[in-house]
């Protein structure tokens, strides 16, 4: 079965260039294009695709609509793919993307559109549930909080580590309490010692665990730059 895809950009060019790109693919099939958010929404509604890619600004304001969207979903359809295509490497909107957890969303730059392999990737990566955040979208955040810890996640225990690679797949601290056989409070507790060593004690909660998630996915991608975890719980 090919990965239904609703198509959602306010630019007509743009749109049906992305549309004939998808449509060459045989493992995908685009079953809406919109410009609006008011049509995506009624196109979602209407084919429940498996993946939503979406422009960030549409009609009616032209400000975050794609992001607004992703957020709808998350509470309505949680396991509907969201791909967000945008101009900007402002990480504030894959911050925003990520709030509720990092599992099924990817947020990618409209100049990979032209790399087919990379944009259909994505699509499929969050079909399954997976993440993928454009590496200018890393670089400038970690630009952004400094490049004094560079390898900060060699600090964390193997435990820690365990229980980063959870929050990064959107889970509260009760399911990675469950996944990880461990009480709330000592997950508590691993999560509070993972934001120290990672520079984040001082952010508010849910940028904290979206900031960790996003400094986890960009080791993960370069497994060149990945340290060993320090042993212990």
């Amino acid at each position: 079965m090919p990965i239904r895809v609703v198509l959602a950009d306010d630019s007509f060019i743009v749109r049906e260039g992305i549309r004939e790109l998808l449509q060459s693919v045989d493992e995908l099939e685009v079953v809406a294009t919109c410009g609006d958010l008011a049509s995506l929404r009624g196109a979602i509604e209407r084919e429940h695709p498996d993946v939503v890619l979406t422009d960030i600004r549409m009609p009616p304001t032209h400000t975050d609509e794609g992001i607004r969207m992703a957020q709808e979903l998350r509470a309505t359809a949680p396991a509907m793919g969201v791909v967000v295509l945008s101009q900007f490497a402002d990480p504030e909107y894959a911050l925003a993307l990520l709030d509720k957890g990092a599992a099924g969303r990817a947020y990618l730059l409209k100049e990979r559109v032209s790399d087919l392999d990379q944009l259909v990737n994505a699509i499929k990566e969050v079909a399954r549930g997976g993440s993928v955040i454009d590496p200018k979208v890393v670089e400038n955040l970690i630009a952004a909080r400094g490049r004094n810890q560079p390898t900060a996640l060699s600090e964390l225990t193997v435990r820690e580590r365990e229980a980063l690679a959870a929050v990064a797949e959107g889970k509260n601290n009760a399911a990675i309490a469950q996944g990880l056989h461990l009480t709330e409070g000592a997950v508590e507790k691993h999560i509070s010692s993972i934001f120290s060593k990672l520079g984040l004690s001082e952010e508010r909660d849910v940028h904290r665990r979206v900031k960790a998630t996003l400094i986890y996915l960009a080791e993960e991608r370069e497994p060149n730059r990945r340290c060993p975890a320090r042993g212990g719980l």
